[in-house]
């Protein structure tokens, strides 16, 4: 079996830190200077020959931190921007991007099709790592969560997975979705 590790202490705070970020304003000074920051537009082609949308957080860190949505979401939904929001605050670049047949990427949105949106994912480390970014974790809400968790069990490339919200019990529904 292949092993990595699973942030879960990290995964706590990053829910309190975002959950309290919400109920309050940032006062001047924790501000960062937003053109730092640059939040770029990129197009990836998938192992289909697919486009999967995605959007860059630049903050001039190589570091950078890939953000999974789950079930029928998209890159553009509150927790995936939330995340992001985080690790800008921190100067840490993230990417966050739109499965096949989600959002803005192109394809045809299917149930429960784990292995291929782990391919996806598969594809946009390459991409990043292609243009000399660093992944220092991968993070998935949801069903992105198991993404994630099943990304690492195969490819084991990347030392830091976190799985938020992700399914536990999976005794019974995973199994059939990844035979499909």
């Amino acid at each position: 079996m292949k092993k990595f590790r699973v942030t879960l202490s990290f995964s706590r705070y990053l829910l309190r830190a975002t959950m309290s970020e919400t109920r309050r304003n940032q006062s001047s000074d924790e501000q960062i200077e937003k053109s730092e920051i640059q939040h770029q537009r990129v197009v990836i082609e998938n192992s289909h020959g697919e486009k999967l949308v995605g959007v860059l957080h630049d903050t001039g860190s190589t570091e950078t931190v890939v953000i999974c949505h789950g079930f029928r979401s998209s890159k553009n939904r509150i927790p995936m921007l939330t995340i992001a929001s985080f690790f800008e605050r921190a100067m840490i670049s993230s990417f966050r991007f739109d499965f096949a047949g989600n959002g803005e990427s192109q394809g045809s949105f299917q149930y429960g099709n784990y292995r291929r949106e782990v391919e996806d994912l598969r594809s946009v480390l390459q991409h990043l790592r292609g243009v000399n970014r660093v992944i220092s974790a991968i993070i998935g809400h949801s069903k992105g969560g198991n993404v994630v968790l099943l990304y690492a069990a195969k490819y084991n490339d990347v030392q830091t997975v976190v799985n938020i919200s992700g399914r536990f019990f999976l005794d019974r529904g995973i199994e059939f979705r990844l035979v499909l």
